[in-house]
């Protein structure tokens, strides 16, 4: 099957890069050409690990060549599945799914990896909304074997279908959500998230005790400041703002803390400083 990957960042690349080791030919999109190059190094670097751990059916190489990289939005011409994974915000998808719509196949099916915007909100934007399908992959997306799927009103049961089949070939084990902010996982996660950072922020523990508390009282492999920082500050941030626009509760309301963080440029892991310094 010939799959597009619209958007090269963390998710975009990862998700690339799962088609490709089970088998499928692969084109990655990115207007950013800088952006895409990282990519394709990043890439390399995630099978070469994957291959020293003996993790791979077939070689480097091989899985690599499976992989196109492109500037160019167009290339998406005869992929029979295209998954969107541009940054998370409206205006930003409704760009690329519309010139993703100008290019692509009528019969091809369309997912985009949001992590809480509505799909019916971004079906908008889709000619032949029945074809278009949210498709959440979860960081890091090679090893991680969840993906939520999300309908839209109007998503055909063809659609619904071949996507579950589709995310199983590739190893991934779906769930499945009815199309409401946040879906399952955030809906659940940011509130327990933005709880941590209010403790944290009212001075009652500290970082390291909140999580600390977490991984050893819960059982959870990592504390919820700890997940906020790998998960990047910045997009815990536009989740909760999003969660707090659409359900207008306080428990989604992004903390102060977490927003002068973003604002400063600590955005977790990725940026070398969050909760923690990784420098």
């Amino acid at each position: 099957m010939k799959v597009s990957v619209v958007g090269s960042g963390t998710m975009g690349r990862g998700i690339g890069q799962v088609f490709a080791q089970a088998g499928h030919q692969v084109k990655l999109i990115d207007i950013n050409k800088e952006v895409l190059g990282k990519a394709k190094e990043n890439i390399k670097e995630s099978l070469a690990r994957l291959e020293k751990k003996k993790a791979l059916t077939e070689s480097l190489d091989v899985i690599m060549e499976r992989i196109e990289y492109s500037s160019d939005i167009a290339d998406v011409k005869g992929s029979q599945f295209i998954i969107e994974a541009v940054f998370e915000r409206i205006d930003i998808k409704q760009e690329a799914l519309e010139n993703i719509c100008k290019s692509a196949s009528p019969d091809a099916i369309i997912g985009t990896n949001t992590s809480s915007i509505s799909i019916n909100t971004l079906a908008k934007f889709i000619e032949g909304k029945e074809r278009f399908i949210g498709t959440h992959f979860f960081n890091p997306v090679p090893v991680m074997k969840l993906v939520e799927i999300i309908t839209s009103e109007r998503t055909s049961k063809e659609v619904i279908e071949k996507t579950e089949k589709v995310m199983i070939e590739i190893g991934k084990d779906p769930v499945f959500s009815k199309d409401f902010p946040g879906f399952i996982s955030n809906r659940i996660l940011m509130p327990l998230i933005r709880e941590a950072i209010a403790v944290y922020e009212q001075g009652i523990a500290s970082a390291a005790d909140i999580d600390k508390s977490f991984r050893l009282g819960m059982a959870h492999p990592m504390g919820p400041l700890e997940l906020a920082d790998f998960v990047g500050l910045d997009v815990c941030y536009d989740v909760l703002e999003v969660l707090y626009r659409d359900y207008g509760e306080p428990r989604f309301k992004p903390p102060i803390t977490l927003k002068n963080m973003v604002t400063a440029g600590k955005l977790g892991r990725k940026s070398g400083e969050g909760f923690y310094n990784y420098r």
